[in-house]
This record gives structure tokens, C-alpha cells and sequence, in this order.
């Protein structure tokens, strides 16, 4: 007898497994998948069915199945805090005087001198083409704290009385990995380059209630549920306001409030001399993190950074930036001093990753884990590399050679292709952003992430930018380099399942892996591929439980 508490019948499944299969009726029991049949298949072994008491028939009249999607890079947290944040992002604010407006109404309706933050301003997409000052957030207060965050989250600007509270003047040097703005005459111009400068001064902000970071979070994973997304990697699990962040994730798991299946990227200084995981092996940091989570959290590595953001011009490249022929960016980390830390943290049994967009930290990284492979050969340790954007073939072919994986930041193409092309990296390598076809040709294992919050969370979304490459002014940026639906589909699907060691589990609709679904409105692979985009997730199931529902499914009987 076939054991089933929860059917979905009248679908259109997409299994995503070795023969993409079509099916028409899924069960689960216990929250694992127990049987697969389409509807002439199933009328046949009705009869085998063994009810359970708390059977749910859920009739999704023709919509489509698909396994829930995994998003391999992402920042929940991050994301979570900026819901108590000012939007600065374009293009609803066009203009330096828009986000100074956006700060004054906060200023005005939050009168209690607490600091102002804000989030997502980007400087090329702004009418003056330019980062704002001290100077202007000065304009908003000189006696309250301002802090806005850029879109990359690689640089923001403080007003002067926060560099104050900060004690940052002119007399403070550059910290490793990033340097402070500076005007004509060496004065602070208030523009902070990447985190080591940031954190100099966001780490006096006002540290917000655990009560109020969680409830929080779970209003982040709601929206995450909605977009069909079942599992989510954290992409850089370390301090915030001078606490953990790990903390703050067990509570919201323990407690329900994020309901998603998560994976940690705890970063590399937790795991220092002086750090609260410094003598942890892999190991033991992973069942500390499943029996702290009640199993609802997995490790997935040690986390690295190094380089900044194309954009932010802190991308390290080989060749100069189009807009600047002296300006290449830079590395965060000596190439000795990367692999060093790489090759402790691969002794002590961590899968690292590592933050590289220009191809100058891609080929450094690369050269990084080779050090480690060569001194301590492991076998499928799927070691990743973050972003991608300019990999050329033969960084690809050397990723491929030692079985590095590649997490591609996809909808850097929408968001920022036409600026790439024209600002920073020139019309020749911003046609090559982001190498799909490049890497699926190689056979090499890779997924699709949002990098949520510095774009949208949308799985749709990016396997829509994959398949079509369309940027924000319409255009097609790198014809060569996209892939088809199928294959867009499964690196957010199986190919983030085996990125996460975790392919017998999820990623396809097949039996004994665990329920996890996504129900869409359309199929993505029988549409208009312009419209993926804009199809409508109508549930998310996680265990075979429906944690999201769009539209009221009916439940009936069989």
C-alpha cells in the first residue's frame, strides 16, 4: 500500500528529474514524496492508496507543480532590517535631493534623535551621477546621525555627526580592504568603501530588540515563501550591531517565524583566533547548527570576500575599468594571506566560499583553492565562488578542472547591463556578464541566485533575466550567453539541490525526496519566455504542508 496524507492532483508537474518527466499527481506522507503518476497511471493504483485520517486533496486544476525553488545566495537578515529603513533606491528616487526629501519625512515623523538608515541608493542611476556627501545628509541633520547604505551594500555615506559619534576625522587611516572618501583638500567627504570602513561607523547605530529583529524576519521569509522559494542561503552570517547573527537565526527558526529550510555562510572571522567558532571542525559546526535550529538550519560553509562591486568601481579587475584606464579596483586579501585562510578552513573540513565579481578575484581565488587542493586533496569539497560576473572561458575552464562551483548574480544583467556596458566594463565584457552559456556548455555545477536585498527576491525573475538577458533600457546584453528555460529552471532547482550537498533530498519531484513545492500559475517552459517574469506563485509547500497560499486552493476528496 502507498502511504499518503497530502495528494496535489489536476497538475502539471515538471519533475526536473534525469528524464524531465511530466507527471499529474503527487503524494506525500510525512512530508516525503511517495508517488508520482500521471492521471491514467493513478486511476489505475487509486485502489492502493492508503488513506490517511488527515489526508489533504489539494485540486490545483491544471496549474503547474514544479520543486520549490532554491535560492544558494541571499541575505535574509539583511533584507529583514531594511524593512525599518528609508528607501533610497532608483528609480524611485531620481535625484540626491529625492532621498534627502525621503530622509526628512523620516526626520520629521521619527522625532526621537535615534539614527537614520537607509538602503539601496545608487549613484549612476541619480540625475547628479554621483555618490551623496556628508555635505548633504547634513542638509537633513547636523545634530542626529545619518547612515545611508548603496545599492551594491559595498560602500554608503555618513553625515557628519555620525562619522562624529563614529570619532572618524581626517587624521584615521585606511582599514584593509577599504578606504575612506576623501575631497580635494584630504578632508572626509562621508562616502565609506566597503565593509571595513562601513562597520567603522555602523557598528555605533542603535542596536534594535531581538523581539523586533525577529518579527522582522519572519515578515522576510513571508515574502520569500511567496516567490515559491523553499530553501535559502544566508550569505554571510557574522555580526550585526556588535552582536551575532547566528543567535539571531536559531530564535526565529525555534520559534517559527521563518518558516523556510536555511543554509549558513558563516564568515571567516567567526572562525578566527578570538572568534566564537574558532576551534570548530565542519562538524561540529554543523550538528551544533541542526541541534540549535531544531533542524531547520544546515551549515554550507565558510564564507569569504574578495573584492567589492563592479559597480561601486571596488571590483577587482584584470583590466582597467572602461570609464578609468588607471583604475583596476582592488583585492580585500593578500594573495598569501587568502590562502592561508582558505587552506585552514578546507583542513578543518568547511566548503568555502568566496565573494568574487571582477575576474582579477575570480583568477586570485581560483589560484586560492588550488593552494588548499594541492596541499590537502579532498574530494567533491564543491568549494564556490560568488557572483561570477566577468569570468572569462578560461577562469570557467580552470573553475571547472578543479570542480570549483559558481553562484552567478544573473540579474546583475538587468539592473546594471546598460551601465556596465557604457560606464564600467565596456561594451566587449559587459556582453560576457555573467557566462551561463559559457558554464553550462562546461558542464561545470553552478546556480542562479537574487542576492537579495540588492535586487529582488525572485526566482522567476532570474531564470526570466537568464533566458532573455533583457536589460533595464530593453536591450539585449551577451545573445551568446543565454540558456534555455529548462535549463534556467533547474539551476534554481536541482542544480542549488546539489550545490548544498543535497541532491537526494530536493531539487526534483521524485520518490522519497522531501515534499517541497512551488505552484505557479503557468508553466514557464510552454509560455512566451518574456512573460516568466511575471508569472504568479500560487502556493509554496514545504514538507508537503502548504506554508504560502495566493489564491484559495479547494480541498477535496479523492
Amino acid at each position: 500500500m502507498i502511504q499518503v496524507d497530502r495528494l496535489f492532483k489536476n497538475a502539471n508537474v515538471l519533475t526536473i528529474d534525469e528524464e524531465n518527466n511530466h507527471a499529474n499527481v503527487v503524494a506525500s506522507y510525512n512530508g516525503k514524496i511517495t508517488g508520482i503518476w500521471t492521471n491514467s497511471e493513478f486511476n489505475l493504483i487509486k485502489k492502493e492508496i492508503e488513506k490517511d485520517d488527515k489526508l489533504i486533496v489539494h485540486d490545483l486544476e491544471g496549474q503547474t507543480l514544479i520543486p520549490g525553488f532554491i535560492d544558494t545566495h541571499n541575505h535574509l537578515l539583511m533584507y529583514a532590517l531594511n524593512k525599518n529603513q528609508v528607501d533610497c533606491s532608483s528609480p524611485k528616487n531620481e535625484s540626491i535631493e529625492d532621498i534627502l526629501n525621503n530622509l526628512r519625512t523620516h526626520h520629521n515623523t521619527h522625532s526621537d534623535g535615534s539614527w537614520i538608515i537607509g538602503y539601496g541608493y545608487d549613484d549612476t542611476l541619480l540625475k547628479e551621477n554621483r555618490h551623496p556627501t556628508r555635505h548633504d545628509l547634513d542638509k537633513v541633520s547636523t545634530n542626529r546621525p545619518i547612515f545611508i547604505k548603496h545599492i551594491s551594500n559595498h560602500l554608503a555615506v555618513a553625515n557628519s555627526y555620525a562619522l562624529k559619534l563614529a570619532g572618524v576625522d581626517e587624521s584615521i587611516e585606511n582599514p584593509e580592504g577599504g578606504h575612506f572618501g576623501r575631497e580635494e583638500n584630504n578632508s572626509l567627504n562621508g562616502v565609506l568603501f566597503e565593509p571595513s570602513a562601513m562597520d567603522i561607523v555602523y557598528k555605533h547605530a542603535p542596536i534594535p530588540t531581538d523581539e523586533e529583529v525577529i518579527k522582522l524576519m519572519g515578515l522576510a521569509s513571508e515574502d520569500y515563501l511567496a516567490q515559491g522559494i523553499t530553501t535559502s542561503s544566508d550569505a554571510g552570517v557574522g555580526l550585526v550591531f556588535g552582536r551575532p547573527e547566528y543567535d539571531l537565526h536559531m530564535v526565529a527558526l525555534k520559534e517559527g517565524a521563518n518558516q523556510l529550510r536555511m543554509r549558513l555562510m558563516i564568515m571567516y572571522d567567526l572562525l578566527l583566533e578570538g572568534g566564537p567558532f574558532e576551534k570548530f571542525h565542519a562538524e561540529e559546526l554543523r550538528e551544533r547548527i541542526l541541534k540549535d535550529s531544531n533542524g531547520k538550519a544546515k551549515l554550507d560553509s565558510a564564507k569569504l570576500f574578495q573584492d567589492g562591486s563592479i559597480q561601486g568601481l571596488t571590483g577587482a579587475l584584470r583590466k582597467p575599468y572602461y570609464c578609468d584606464d588607471e583604475l583596476y579596483g582592488e583585492l580585500i586579501f593578500h594573495q598569501d594571506t587568502l590562502n592561508s585562510y582558505v587552506l585552514d578552513f578546507h583542513k578543518r573540513g568547511f566548503r568555502v566560499t568566496t565573494h568574487g565579481n571582477g575576474d582579477q578575484a575570480i583568477g586570485s581565488i581560483i589560484e586560492a583553492y588550488k593552494f588548499a587542493l594541492n596541499s590537502n586533496t579532498k574530494i567533491d569539497h564543491r568549494h564556490r565562488i560568488e557572483h561570477v560576473q566577468t569570468a572569462t572561458v578560461e577562469d570557467l575552464q580552470e573553475m571547472k578542472k578543479h570542480d570549483i562551483a559558481a553562484s552567478f548574480f544573473i540579474n546583475h544583467v538587468y539592473y546594471w547591463g546598460d551601465r556596465h556596458k557604457r560606464i564600467f566594463l565596456g561594451p566587449e565584457r559587459a556582453e560576457r556578464m555573467n557566462p551561463l552559456k559559457d558554464a553550462s556548455d562546461l558542464d561545470m555545477l553552478y546556480t542562479l541566485h537574487s542576492d537579495c536585498p540588492i535586487t529582488a527576491i525572485s526566482p522567476l525573475f532570474s531564470i526570466w533575466a537568464a533566458v532573455n538577458r533583457i536589460t533595464r533600457e530593453g536591450k539585449v546584453l551577451g545573445e551568446g550567453q543565454k540558456i534555455d528555460v529548462l535549463e534556467a529552471i533547474k539551476s534554481m532547482t536541482i542544480y542549488g539541490a546539489r550545490l548544498n550537498f543535497e541532491e537526494d533530498l530536493l531539487g526534483s519531484i521524485e520518490v522519497g525526496k522531501l515534499a517541497d513545492f512551488a505552484v505557479l500559475d503557468r508553466d514557464p517552459t510552454a509560455i512566451d519566455p518574456l512573460e516568466i517574469k511575471d508569472i504568479s506563485v500560487e502556493m509554496t509547500i514545504i514538507n508537503g504542508e502548504v506554508i504560502y497560499e495566493n489564491t484559495k486552493q479547494v480541498a477535496t476528496n479523492l
